[in-house]
């Protein structure tokens, strides 16, 4: 199996095309699993209007692609760019987890239910720069 994928692999045509299935796969899969995590609704919030949810979101999404970006060009395997990239998910996450933490003064995902785009930003920004420090550690 491994022999036929890397065959694939050698066209630069197809590559790219398995490379953005399963950056997109993956993409769908972790905000699925954001989205389990927070206490709105992501895409209904979207729907009605909401700006801080749609900044935070679209954070999360440069954030998680920029992540396979830098996992993609310092690997030699989608195998192992997925795990580099799920890895560097976890890691976005846990930043998620702990930018609720260190605002002790409001909830973040209260905040951005009610469409404060003060805090839509701030999570924006903060998921599209720690995506580069991250990115920049996959490079092995």
């Amino acid at each position: 199996m491994d022999h036929e994928v890397d065959k694939l692999l050698s066209n630069p045509y197809a590559a790219s095309l398995v490379y953005v299935s399963v950056t997109v796969l993956s993409l769908i899969v972790f905000l699925s699993l954001f989205e389990l995590v927070t206490k709105y609704k992501c895409w209904s919030e979207i729907k009605k209007g909401n700006l801080a949810v749609a900044m935070a979101t679209g954070g999360k999404i440069f954030g998680i692609c920029n992540i396979f970006r830098f996992s993609i060009e310092s690997n030699d395997s989608v195998y192992v760019s997925l795990i580099w990239g799920a890895y560097g998910y976890v890691i976005l996450l846990a930043a998620y987890f702990l930018f609720e933490f260190l605002t002790p003064v409001f909830r973040i995902d209260d905040e951005i239910a009610r469409d404060n785009r003060a805090v839509g930003l701030t999570a924006m920004i903060i998921s599209v720069s720690l995506s580069y420090v991250i990115g920049a550690t996959v490079i092995i």
